[in-house]
């Protein structure tokens, strides 16, 4: 009887250790989330080109499907983020300062890489506004997110350089939220409340071509050059599909390099994935080669971001350097 007990316990052990030894399942698909605009060019490359399909074949994960969700500001990419429905999203360096800051400890949501930074501008049809100081409440002002997005914020940022830190959300109750596309057919429309638009490339292009139309403000005012849009993953996600997010990162650098090294082809890629009717060839091409637009997934000056959110207390915690943020992968590169 003691000899049987003791083969059970010797068979379970067995079976036990063997359980361990196998390697956990990733997930079947992989989604991601990202928002219009050549700030996400990256992800369009990586869409179009199928290069998370070809790093999942090298990884030997050749079955795991791949999904794209669009989505139309950082509020929405949050919340797929937190939901589980989508592993990566891409978004602006404020949205995801947001999250970093509720779910450490949980979730904890973390910067896989940045992926480009641009100059973005607040323009308006209202000829009476010349500056910042002369929106009054008859004014709205499209931006992806209120509060939270990267127009919100640097907004902020605006308003506190002329009415003092304590007054930084004075202009807050005159934003409404929309997607980019959205604002600025709103704007250029003229037939809506929508008065002004914090707009990115291409979008702030085609609205200061329009007549009426002038730029108050932008990002270099008060932020100068750093990250705008990166890329975030939970710990979770990451833990537990380490071949799928290295599958990924390769991609997002493999894509980042080719937009580098050969602008034409990736001009003409997101011409062909975004479906961007209103933008040429020409014109995808010079805004591709101006020296403010990069791609990069090397973080820099992102704790501009954090010491104003931290000020102003839209985060309660300030991580002691911008590596605390990221993911190890990003946190090898030489960033700030």
């Amino acid at each position: 009887m003691l000899s049987f007990k003791l083969s059970v316990l010797t068979l379970f052990a067995s079976f036990m250790v063997g359980a361990h030894a196998q390697p956990q399942k990733e997930v079947d698909t992989l989604v991601i989330a990202r928002q219009p605009g050549i700030q996400f060019l990256p992800l369009i490359v990586m869409e179009g080109q199928k290069l998370i399909e070809k790093h999942l074949q090298a990884a030997g994960l050749k079955e795991t499907g791949v999904v794209w969700q669009q989505f139309a500001g950082g509020a929405d990419t949050n919340t797929a983020i937190l939901s589980g429905t989508a592993h990566f999203a891409a978004g602006g360096v404020p949205p995801f300062l947001t999250l970093w800051d509720k779910t450490r400890g949980g979730v904890d949501v973390k910067g896989v890489a940045a992926m480009s930074s641009y100059r973005f501008y607040l323009n308006t049809r209202d000829a009476k506004v010349k500056s910042i100081r002369d929106f009054t409440d008859k004014d709205r002002i499209a931006l992806p997110g209120v509060k939270v997005s990267m127009g919100a914020v640097v907004l902020q940022m605006m308003v506190a350089k002329q009415y003092g830190i304590e007054n930084f959300s004075k202009l807050d109750h005159l934003t409404v939220s929309m997607s980019f596309p959205d604002g600025m057919i709103a704007l250029l429309s003229g037939k809506s409340e929508i008065t002004a638009h914090f707009a990115s490339p291409p979008f702030h292009y085609h609205e200061l071509r329009a007549p009426g139309v002038h730029k108050v403000s932008d990002s270099y005012d008060v932020l100068g050059p750093a990250t705008t849009n990166m890329i975030m993953a939970t710990r979770g996600f990451r833990d537990a599909n380490p071949k799928s997010y290295g599958a990924f990162f390769a991609a997002l650098t493999e894509a980042t390099e080719l937009i580098v090294k050969d602008k034409k082809t990736a001009a003409d890629i997101y011409l062909r994935v975004s479906g961007d009717k209103r933008t040429t060839q020409a014109e995808m091409l010079d805004m591709l080669n101006d020296p403010e637009i990069r791609f990069t997934t090397t973080p820099f000056n992102t704790m501009k971001w954090v010491d104003f959110m931290y000020r102003v207390k839209s985060i309660k915690n300030k991580p002691h350097a911008w590596k605390d943020l990221f993911f190890p992968e990003a946190g090898n590169l030489a960033g700030s």
